[in-house]
């Protein structure tokens, strides 16, 4: 897997050390500036701010991506949905361009290609392991807490420093530090997206992109492939630097 260019700058709070330094004049050609380029791309971006501002949309994503060809009866068994709910949410995926349905079979089964938004010099990612994180809101409500207080861009920050625990490589007084939060919240995230890493690591082909420096280093349980919820039994310990 090709990483990103650059990656060795990547820093603890999930950004790089190129984060005050502008692009180059060269970075983007013309071409791409123009209306018409602008106006064909809009649907790309359109698709990710809805996945960004709707994490139950996003959890329903992950879920495809990771287990599909799956039918929308097994995403409302194991997301805990209702059918009205399902199905809605699987018609804006679909309308979206995210989802593939095949309706060749009955119940119909649908698809999803990994979506990956990777710019280094904002710097921005987004993975299925970052919309997983953010659509465990619905689920969690220590991650709900954390993004209500510190906002989805910050917990992209946590995701990278949680990363960085588990491959032992800082403590979460550490992540607390990095990305300027308390301890205590340092320890409660880093736990609670222990799930979006474990199933990342093993179903989102991005995943080497997030973390270049330690994507096959993290101490991880296995994922319980019958709780996508995402949300298993977690023993968060008192010690932050632990």
């Amino acid at each position: 897997m090709d990483l990103p260019p650059d990656h060795e700058y990547l820093c603890p709070d999930g950004g790089t050390g190129e984060v005050l330094d502008p692009p180059p004049f060269d970075a983007v050609d013309d071409a791409a500036l123009t209306p018409e380029a602008l106006a064909e791309n809009a649907p790309q971006l359109e698709t990710v701010v809805q996945l960004l501002n709707r994490p139950a949309l996003a959890r329903v994503y992950v879920y495809v991506c990771y287990r599909g060809p799956v039918t929308p009866p097994a995403v409302m068994d194991a997301l805990a949905l209702s059918k009205s709910t399902t199905y809605e949410y699987v018609d804006t995926l679909t309308d979206l361009g995210l989802v593939e349905r095949d309706d060749s079979t009955r119940p119909q089964r649908v698809t999803a290609e990994p979506l990956v938004i990777l710019e280094q010099y904002a710097p921005i990612i987004v993975t299925p392991t970052v919309l997983h994180a953010i659509g465990l809101q619905e689920v969690d409500e220590d991650i709900a807490y954390f993004v209500e207080r510190h906002g989805v861009g910050k917990l992209v920050a946590a995701l990278r420093g949680a990363g960085l625990h588990f491959a032992g490589k800082t403590t979460q007084r550490m992540v607390a530090t990095d990305i300027d939060v308390r301890d205590t919240e340092a320890m409660m995230i880093v736990y609670a997206l222990r799930p979006a890493l474990a199933l990342g690591r093993d179903h989102d082909p991005y995943f080497a992109y997030l973390f270049p420096d330690v994507h096959d280093q993290l101490d991880l349980p296995d994922p319980d492939p019958d709780d996508e919820g995402g949300n298993p039994e977690r023993s968060p310990t008192t010690d932050a630097d632990e």
